[in-house]
């Protein structure tokens, strides 16, 4: 069999001498059994048994020699490293490495390195026995895929570039996010809250009431036309009907594509007279902080414009969002624009579902291109579903009474898999807020995490920095925004959408968190369709700023500009061998582009247009966007 490189390799010749004397001494306290393996393995059980027999959790270590009491994790003693433990004590500057403390990483889905390590090589090893192994006991297949699990091209010297995963596997995303759900008892529970922009307005659904809602809007876009396979253009901001709409779609086998509630006409426009639709759906307006955004007026310019360019659409329903603005104040064309109130809730409660293969697609994405035209990312059902669902439940920990938020808004692939999606596959109760972070003042996200009672929080690095500030006096203040909420019922942070920098990622654990709180620093894209590499709470120590490694059944590599991969301590250009499930299969109308930007650079492998480093214990640093210099070169 090949041989496998699995990091955090460089971390065992460092820390097994000490890991020896120490387990040595603690066998002879504690009894523990005589251990016979060599290299990795024996420091990984080392590890284990020291962690695990460990009685003091409560010290900052600091460069601690080998005969002190055993640390949470045997991590702490690589020399070079200096630690503090998960709540303890504030991390400094001076500390290189957050310790998972003894009561977190006992009752984590991967409670110790160990553990990881060996999901992560069986995923490697074996990933059809993996994945379809989770594909088949956690979600609902009306018809099981073929002997092929998955199967892959990633390079074009040997044709066309191709990735499915459970082709033949029939299923439906929302009928495994909503009736399999209730089936199993989550009929009574809050599936969504949802917080206005303006304080004192709140809703709930759940589980059974959602499905109700969905239903009701899936039997209405049936009447007007919309079909398996036809695209619909989403253009609401993060109201309930946002969610909603994109199961409905699913239910239905109609293809979404979410627009963000914030471009301007003319990207609408794009993306419309792309996907050709038959339905866009949206609102009259929506308010972020004191601001109205006249949503529907966005929305009429873009359809005038796609008319224009041969593009038309006879379906415009429009939710009234009364909040931002009465209908009287709406501008309206007869025969093409709908009030969703008008007509919605007058269908059926129950639908029925439209079975999918795997291979189907279930949403349309547009991200931004180096030159020009946006990109159409097609993602698929099967594999997108377990793959979503899967990297939430181990990246946050997941337990069923967690409650839920991630700030990002559904117009991004964050809100697609780490809101809407990965979520309600897990049964999880989800929390949807349609106004500004800092409106009407800085700590609302603070009050809504005690209002609500949120467990996991997931935002991205430019909010936490805003909130954070700078300079002794606005840091001052701005703590004092946070510290006057409790925010006791958060348990796991998470960091999304860009490397956060050390100072933010230390006043997000120390501040928001109080030391006490894991920080999932997640890495992907809108084309990985969920994370790629991320810490796992409980089981890998964190190293502020640093992804950590690599999810189950993800093969990050590190090449030089000749595409050879380079081992240990290096930067370079990352890329990823072997497909995921997750990964989207296509550019929609332009394979050829997703062959020439995603895989023709480095053939072989997925590129991914970031820059990375490894340090000498494999942890993970993305360090920027590179694609422009691969284009540039490519172009020579």
């Amino acid at each position: 069999m090949k041989s496998i490189s699995i990091y955090p390799r460089p971390i065992f010749p460092l820390i097994l001498p000490q890991l020896e004397h120490r387990y040595k001494i603690s066998r002879l306290n504690h009894r523990l059994p005589l251990l016979h393996l060599d290299g990795a393995g024996r420091s990984l059980l080392l590890m284990a048994s020291l962690n695990n027999h460990s009685h003091n959790h409560s010290h900052h270590f600091r460069h601690a020699d080998s005969t002190a009491s055993p640390p949470s994790s045997a991590v702490a003693k690589i020399s070079h490293l200096k630690a503090v433990v998960l709540g303890d004590a504030p991390a400094s500057e001076e500390d290189d490495v957050v310790l998972p403390s003894h009561d977190f990483s006992r009752q984590a889905l991967v409670p110790s390195q160990q553990k990881y390590l060996e999901m992560y090589k069986a995923s490697i090893e074996n990933p059809a026995g993996f994945w379809s192994g989770i594909a088949s006991s956690e979600f609902y297949w009306k018809q099981r895929w073929g002997d092929q699990v998955y199967s892959e091209n990633l390079d074009v010297r040997r044709g066309n570039i191709k990735i499915e995963w459970f082709k033949g596997g029939i299923t439906n995303v929302c009928y495994n996010c909503l009736d399999r759900n209730i089936d199993a008892g989550l009929a009574d529970k809050i599936a969504l809250y949802w917080e206005s922009n303006e304080p004192g307005f709140d809703a709930t659904l759940t589980y059974s009431q959602l499905l109700q809602r969905v239903c009701q809007l899936a039997n209405y876009l049936k009447s007007v036309g919309v079909r398996k396979g036809d695209a619909v253009v989403v253009y609401l901001p993060m109201l309930m009907e946002l969610p909603i709409t994109m199961l409905a779609c699913a239910r239905i086998g109609a293809v979404h594509s979410v627009v963000f509630a914030g471009f301007s006409s003319e990207s609408l426009a794009q993306r419309i007279v792309d996907c050709k639709p038959k339905v866009v759906i949206t609102c009259n307006a929506v308010k972020r902080g004191p601001k109205t955004v006249f949503l529907k007026d966005i929305v009429d310019a873009a359809l005038i414009d796609s008319a224009n360019k041969g593009i038309s659409v006879d379906v415009c329903l429009t939710y009234e969002n009364q909040l931002a603005l009465k209908r009287e104040k709406t501008k309206w064309k007869e025969g093409r624009d709908i009030w969703w109130e008008d007509v919605v809730p007058k269908y059926p409660t129950s639908c029925d579902v439209e079975w999918v293969d795997a291979e189907d697609p279930l949403f349309l994405l547009y991200t931004s291109g180096s030159t020009g035209k946006p990109k159409g990312v097609l993602h698929t059902t099967g594999g997108y579903m377990v793959y979503t669902a899967t990297t939430f439940k181990y990246a946050f920990d997941y337990k069923d009474s967690d409650v839920y938020w991630c700030t990002a808004d559904c117009g991004w692939i964050t809100g697609h898999s780490y809101v809407t999606y990965g979520p309600m596959l897990n049964g999880a109760t989800v929390l949807l807020y349609e106004g500004a972070p800092s409106y009407p003042d800085p700590g609302r996200c603070w009050d809504i995490v005690d209002k609500y009672k949120v467990t996991i929080f997931y935002t991205a690095p430019t909010l936490v920095r805003s909130l954070m500030r700078d300079g002794d006096e606005a840091s001052y203040f701005s703590n004092l925004y946070v510290t006057r909420y409790s925010r006791k019922s958060l348990r796991v942070l998470g960091s999304v959408g860009e490397p956060i920098n050390p100072s933010a990622w230390r006043w997000f654990f120390n501040v928001v968190g109080g030391s006490r709180c894991p920080i999932s620093d997640t890495w992907w894209q809108t084309e990985t369709g969920g994370f790629m590499i991320t810490p796992l709470p409980g089981a890998w120590p964190q190293k502020p700023g640093s992804a950590t490694f690599p999810f189950f059944g993800v093969q990050p590599v590190i090449v030089d500009e000749k595409g050879v991969e380079l081992d240990g301590e290096c930067s370079g250009y990352l890329c990823v061998k072997s497909s995921w499930p997750g990964a989207f299969r296509t550019l929609y109308g332009d394979h050829e582009r997703y062959e020439t930007t995603y895989f023709k650079p480095f053939p072989g492998y997925y590129f991914t247009g970031d820059g990375c480093s490894r340090d000498k214990d494999g942890y993970h640093w993305l360090t920027g966007r590179v694609d422009d210099v691969i284009n540039v070169r490519y172009s020579i």
